[in-house]
């Protein structure tokens, strides 16, 4: 029996040969894409930890600002206290420095003008007490109360010159005397907060509310 020839490969017909083109174009794009999408993927990994370490400076530097801010206040701050109980008048002075002089301004509701001290620094019921009684007149005889007040202060300490500018509440008693009305007393002085910058009208607002 005599052996065929080994038959030739079967040609490529023409719609082979183009699609064999676009399996391998597929291939190339699909590579591509996997190259482009690395890089894009490491571009924003490399933006995203710039930003972050971006932000966590600039918390930092607000937070080193806040902290600068709070001790520079602090140092500022007088902080008055009163010396004694109270009664007629009532004495202050600076917790860590010595007070030279402060303007003492009362709500506007109130009618009474600025009150100022120097050297000996004293709160008076006097100042007051004549518009308290008239505004009230309705009240009962006996009435504890507060009354907010702007104190602008200077002091002298360890620091060097120190200034505040702060609301505090002067704490009064009103008691009945005989055949003669009604007593303001003096007791207490208690730090509310720093001053804003339209502190009359606050002033109005908390004597009102």
């Amino acid at each position: 029996m005599t052996d065929l020839p080994p038959s030739e490969p079967t040609p490529p017909t023409p719609a082979e040969k183009a699609e064999a083109q676009a399996i391998r174009k597929r291939w190339i794009t699909l590579g591509e894409l996997v190259a482009v999408a690395g890089v894009i993927i490491a571009a924003l990994t490399l933006w995203n930890s710039f930003y972050e370490r971006r932000d966590a400076e600039q918390v930092r530097q607000d937070e080193r600002r806040a902290a600068q801010e709070t001790a520079a206040a602090e140092r500022r701050r007088i902080g008055l206290v009163a010396t004694d109980e109270g009664g007629d008048t009532l004495g202050f002075k600076g917790v860590e420095c010595a007070l030279q002089a402060t303007t003492i301004t009362f709500p506007p509701a109130l009618g009474v003008p600025p009150q100022f001290t120097v050297t000996v620094h004293e709160i008076h019921a006097d100042w007051f007490a004549k518009p308290l009684r008239k505004m009230t007149e309705s009240e009962r005889d006996h009435r504890d109360g507060r009354i907010p007040v702007l104190i602008e202060s200077q002091c002298l300490g360890a620091g060097g010159a120190r200034n505040e500018r702060a609301v505090y509440d002067i704490v009064y008693r009103m008691e009945p005397r005989f055949l003669q009305g009604r007593a303001v007393k003096v007791r207490g002085l208690v730090f509310h907060e720093q001053a804003g910058t339209n502190a009359k009208a606050h002033l109005d607002a908390l004597w009102r509310r």
